[in-house]
């Protein structure tokens, strides 16, 4: 990473952020889960971490390898993270192209632990992503919502006839 390159605190930290480099040290993780790929069928781990720094803390989703890494009480350097909201909640995530490296600095003494974004509710907007099958079924949903529409125009013309 290049000097030029600034680094956000973790009270900065908004959804849909991306490109983020921040210093933080790991004050807990939680027990890891397993879960299935949707799409590759493989299993995954995953869990969270509460990263801090002095304004403030928020959860880290960490995914395989990256649970072994992050160690409490260590300091890391997370390149390339990106937010998300997750459940209503804010997360801060590495995905594919992001990095973490433990370094040896000290955070502040006076650490912001009750200023924990991940606990503030995030309203999150809704969208239809069929869960199995395949293709787009908006159409479909459009269609029939339009049909139930004429059904109704067709029920009311007749009421007024009557």
């Amino acid at each position: 990473m290049s000097e030029s390159e600034e680094f956000k605190v973790v009270d900065e930290l908004r959804p849909g952020l991306r490109r983020l480099n921040l210093k933080v040290r790991c004050n807990s993780k939680n027990e890891e889960r397993e879960i299935v790929s949707r799409k590759t069928g493989e299993t995954l781990r995953v869990t969270e971490a509460l990263v801090r720094d002095e304004t403030g803390s928020v959860l880290l989703t960490l995914w395989n390898d990256d649970i072994d890494k992050m160690q409490p009480d260590h300091v890391y350097q997370l390149s390339n993270a990106y937010t998300t909201v997750f459940k209503g909640s804010l997360r801060l995530n590495l995905g594919k192209y992001g990095s973490m490296e433990e370094i040896n600095e000290s955070t502040p003494a006076e650490v912001k632990l009750d200023n924990n974004l991940s606990n503030k509710v995030y309203e999150q907007e809704r969208s239809f992503r069929p869960r199995y099958g395949g293709g787009d079924r908006t159409e479909a949903i459009e269609a029939a919502i339009a049909a139930v529409e004429i059904e109704a125009k067709v029920e009311r013309e007749e009421d007024v006839r009557k």
